[in-house]
């Protein structure tokens, strides 16, 4: 009898923004490489585009521009796509703790289906389902940023 063990090696996933002028391309690359993921989380310190790259990627699924705001003082944003599905956009920045987090009913958006995506996640790490997927937005030199991650697909 023979026994066969398979091991997933997750693969390192990138997309690159040359400028802000290159967003839209950008997103739209992003969507087609992240699969069936709902949970999606932007590491990135401040300035380095969060906010700016989120809003491009709610635009490349049809959420009007006018509709897209930081979250910064609500702390979640709902947006519709243009097939009617909800978007959540969360920003963590001001939460003091993970029970704030729950407090606005936090699993009940993650557990909905429906696309999550999370600015400032390293506040709330502890209570992210392990299927988040974790993007790491770094300023390169020249001022392009890069985005990475690690995939099953």
């Amino acid at each position: 009898m023979w026994w066969f063990f398979v091991t997933f090696v997750p693969m390192k996933r990138s997309v690159t923004i040359a400028n802000t002028g290159d967003l839209d391309r950008a997103a739209k690359e992003f969507l087609s490489k992240i699969g069936g993921s709902t949970l999606v989380a932007f590491y990135a310190p401040m300035g380095a585009g969060k906010t700016t790259f989120t809003t491009a990627v709610c635009r490349a699924l049809g959420v009007p521009q006018e509709e897209i705001s930081s979250p910064t003082f609500a702390i979640v944003n709902e947006y519709r796509t243009r097939s009617g599905e909800p978007v959540f956009h969360f920003d963590f920045y001001r939460l003091k703790n993970t029970a704030e987090a729950l407090d606005i009913g936090l699993y009940d958006y993650l557990d909905s289906g429906c696309l999550c995506f999370m600015e400032w996640p390293e506040n709330i790490d502890s209570i992210l389902p392990e299927e988040t997927l974790k993007v790491h937005i770094s300023v390169n030199p020249d001022s392009s940023r890069t985005l990475t991650w690690e995939s099953d697909s």
